[in-house]
């Protein structure tokens, strides 16, 4: 059975929602920023799901799989480690807006923010931004140009943090799960690298 196509006004309901929570996420002082932005991917998982649930094949666990999702979230930690001691280097402000990414994280546990970053943001965003997203621009405008939009998109929504190196961080990692979606058309192995990238990156062995 063919999944639904949502239809244009869908797509653009939910990307001015993802840019909604997004602001109220970096925006909003009370709260823990981890716990609001694991909010807000629960809700647009749930929304996107509701709209066009993904196929299970997409989810089918395989060697292949861990291995693609393992090895891309080394890569990726890599990438990082080099764009920070390159940028720190060019850019006066680099450092300083770094510094203030992991600032978000103060007043909640590691632990807390590695369980969240695991099992419930990564994956809930990987499942509305190229799960959703991505393929249903894909199937509209075909994959290469589908894959750029859905990056620019995923990048656009970091403006609200109005931190440069927070939004180019966002273009890198969404262009290359993106780039692995397309290629791949199996969402396991890009859950597997986000949650993975991000809670090493965030909570184990941070680049700050």
């Amino acid at each position: 059975m063919k999944r639904p196509e949502p239809s244009r006004m869908l797509l653009l309901v939910t990307i001015a929602l993802a840019n909604v929570l997004w602001f109220a996420t970096f925006s909003l002082a009370a709260g823990s920023f981890w716990i609001k932005i694991g909010v807000s991917t629960v809700l647009l998982a749930a929304l996107s799901w509701w709209i066009r649930p993904v196929e299970k094949r997409q989810f089918r666990l395989s060697t292949r799989a861990l291995l693609l999702g393992l090895l891309s979230a080394v890569v990726l930690y890599m990438i990082f480690w080099a764009g920070r001691e390159i940028s720190t280097v060019l850019f006066p402000f680099a450092e300083r807006q770094i510094g203030g990414i992991y600032g978000k994280g103060a007043g909640t546990p590691r632990w807390m923010i590695f369980l969240l970053l695991l099992l419930v943001t990564g994956p809930c965003e990987e499942l509305y931004w190229r799960g959703f997203l991505q393929d249903s621009l894909m199937e509209r405008f075909g994959g290469r140009r589908g894959w750029l939009v859905t990056t620019a998109l995923y990048a656009g929504v970091h403006l609200w943090s109005f931190n440069f190196m927070l939004i180019g961080a966002a273009a890198v990692a969404g262009a290359l799960w993106g780039l692995m979606y397309w290629r791949t058309g199996a969402l396991l192995p890009v859950i597997i690298s986000h949650s993975l990238w991000s809670a090493v990156i965030f909570a184990v062995v941070p680049l700050s």
